[in-house]
């Protein structure tokens, strides 16, 4: 029998982690990740599944800031499918978002997994984007970029003042991602929250380039203790009127080193197909393929 719960507690948390983790082991996530993700979201659902009282899968559906679709994510274990339980998951999780006021589902399936792909495809998900997952071996020589003349790098955390800076470079990043056209563009107060204030989030994990007392760029990093060996990129962006001019590749390079020095041994980052300058960056630095992710979408 086939019982379908919410997370209740902290031990519920751990239990529902540890299914995630093994089902998307790239993805890996400690406890307090996922509370710091469900503080920052503008609502969230998190389910446990039992199989004869035995945990057997789990399921999230969030909705965050800037989007105003649900992503739905039902998590199985190898060993537990074709019984029914990522259907069931699924059902509660189109509730949930139906009566959130959701008009659309999201979800993310890995590259070439074919049964999961399947899964979608059959409940009425398209693809809609890509995004191409690369990565670096940081035991070796590493390249070094210098930022041009004029241009310093320092962290966040040796300039504090400097956040409604960072916050203007968002702004234009943010909005020329590729597949991010629809996306809303945060408030200064939901990106701080959500981008910047996270467990994995750190201002000495962020880097900055500034000329004069203007931030013209910006890249991070996201790490978890459940990874220790591998830090993970999250946005690098750079003011329009100061791209071209070698600034990414230099606070690339600047983290790149920083990661080496604190013990990680492999940067990984994964971006939109689409995104060409970012991926041309990514090639002069020697990072290699390591799979990706489709993102699909459906009518709730």
């Amino acid at each position: 029998m086939v019982e379908i719960r919410p997370t209740n507690d902290d031990n519920d948390l751990e239990r529902w982690v540890a299914i995630h983790n093994v089902v998307i082991p790239d993805d890996a996530i400690t406890a307090q990740n996922l509370r710091s993700w469900m503080d920052s979201a503008r609502s969230y659902s998190r389910l446990l599944a039992f199989e004869d009282g035995e945990l057997v899968a789990v399921a999230s559906a969030v909705i965050e800031p800037g989007r105003p679709e649900s992503i739905v994510s039902p998590l199985v274990p190898t060993e537990s499918r074709r019984r029914g339980l990522g259907s069931a998951l699924f059902d509660e999780l189109v509730r949930w978002a139906g009566g959130q006021g959701c008009d659309a589902l999201l979800t993310h399936v890995e590259v070439g997994d074919q049964e999961s792909i399947g899964f979608a495809e059959r409940r009425g998900f398209t693809e809609i984007g890509r995004e191409l997952r690369v990565a670096l071996d940081l035991t070796g020589e590493l390249p070094e970029f210098e930022p041009p003349d004029g241009v310093e790098l320092l962290t966040w955390a040796e300039r504090p003042g400097l956040v409604k800076g960072i916050y203007e470079v968002y702004l234009e990043g943010a909005a020329d991602i590729p597949g991010e056209e629809d996306s809303e563009i945060l408030s200064f107060e939901d990106w701080l929250a959500y981008d910047m204030s996270g467990s994995g989030d750190r201002p000495e994990w962020t880097f900055l380039a500034v000329a004069g007392t203007d931030v013209v760029g910006y890249s991070k990093w996201s790490l978890t203790e459940a990874q220790p060996h591998t830090a993970h990129h999250d946005l690098t962006a750079v003011k329009r009127a100061w791209r071209g001019r070698g600034i990414a590749g230099s606070l690339k390079s600047r983290q790149l080193r920083w990661a080496k020095e604190n013990g990680y041994t492999r940067a990984v980052t994964q971006n939109e197909e689409r995104n060409t300058p970012i991926r041309r960056l990514n090639e002069r630095f020697g990072y290699l393929p390591a799979g990706g992710r489709i993102l699909l979408r459906r009518p709730r």
